[in-house]
């Protein structure tokens, strides 16, 4: 027999949703799992081509290239996620655009280390002076630093603390899209 607050009927209604809940989250957390794993193939790839001597006559600029093109690919990705669940109804990519966020902001900051510590070898006069005068580079450094306040306020208690301030700084996203 079960025991508790209401008749076993309702006891057991309230057990059925709650694994139901508990599996939906389960599936979304795997979701978010596989996800993470996928944004990682581009840097598994490139680290292991490293490793194996195969990123061409100019190594250093594969991978400045391939972690600025993977930025703006999961920036793009993240951008599309609202029109396609506006447009198409699927409200389950919606969880998944902080993930994409996050993922092109590790990728950008990837991309500016290379710049900056392997390219440059840590020149940083070299840096500011190629950010004042390259306008490729003025715009990359720009949006880096328009994603930096987005990845540190990306968190749920983030978005409790700035309240209706937190969209409006997470708009900063389609500006950090043009600079790409």
């Amino acid at each position: 027999a079960l025991h508790g607050n209401g008749s076993s009927r309702e006891l057991l209604i309230a057990g059925a949703s709650a694994l139901r809940e508990g599996s939906e989250l389960f599936a979304r957390l795997r979701g978010q799992g596989v996800l993470v794993a996928l944004t990682l193939l581009p840097l598994a790839w490139l680290g292991l081509s490293a490793l194996r001597g195969t990123l061409g006559a100019n190594p250093v600029e594969t991978l400045e290239h391939t972690t600025g093109d993977w930025t703006l690919r999961l920036l793009l990705a993240t951008l599309a996620v609202t029109p396609l669940r506006r447009a198409l109804g699927w409200a389950f990519l919606a969880p998944y655009r902080r993930t994409l966020g996050l993922a092109a902001f590790g990728y950008c900051t990837v991309h500016l280390l290379i710049y900056a510590l392997v390219d440059l070898w840590g020149a940083w006069d070299t840096l500011l002076e190629d950010v004042l005068e390259r306008p490729y580079v003025s715009a990359g450094f720009t949006g880096f630093l328009l994603l930096l306040p987005l990845a540190i306020t990306s968190t749920r208690s983030w978005q409790r603390r700035l309240g209706r301030s937190w969209v409006r700084l997470h708009r900063l996203v389609y500006l950090a899209g043009v600079a790409g």
